[in-house]
């Protein structure tokens, strides 16, 4: 019985062993773009969620509506202006920011929701 535990445990700390080189070789690949990375804001409730995002240069990020209400994504400040069309529940904006800065942004129709992205 003791044999069998102690094999049992060296095979279970090889796999967990293994497990943790083929997950760090995936996140660790050399020429990971970075543009690979990706962000989510979420529309809801009259508000962007997170209110400010910060992310690394070429980072996407899509803003989905899950709100009841049609809303949209506009630019106020930042190096490259962005503007979506009217969401409607489910629908989704994306944008890679390549340059860095803060990007503040705006519903276009209800102005009182905002929001800033900056990139680092």
């Amino acid at each position: 019985m003791t044999v069998y535990r102690k094999n049992l445990a060296t095979t279970l700390l090889c796999a967990a062993m293994l497990v943790a080189l083929i997950c760090g070789a995936f996140y660790m690949r050399p020429g990971l773009a970075a543009s690979d990375a990706k962000a989510a804001v979420t529309i809801d409730n009259y508000a962007f969620g997170p209110g400010t995002l910060t992310v690394k240069r070429g980072t996407t990020v899509t803003w989905t509506n899950k709100d009841d209400d049609v809303h949209t994504v506009k630019s106020d400040e930042g190096p490259v202006a962005f503007k979506s069309q009217a969401l409607d529940t489910g629908d989704s904006f994306t944008v890679t920011f390549d340059k860095a800065g803060t990007y503040q942004y705006i519903c276009s129709i209800h102005p009182h929701m905002q929001g800033k992205i900056v990139v680092q």
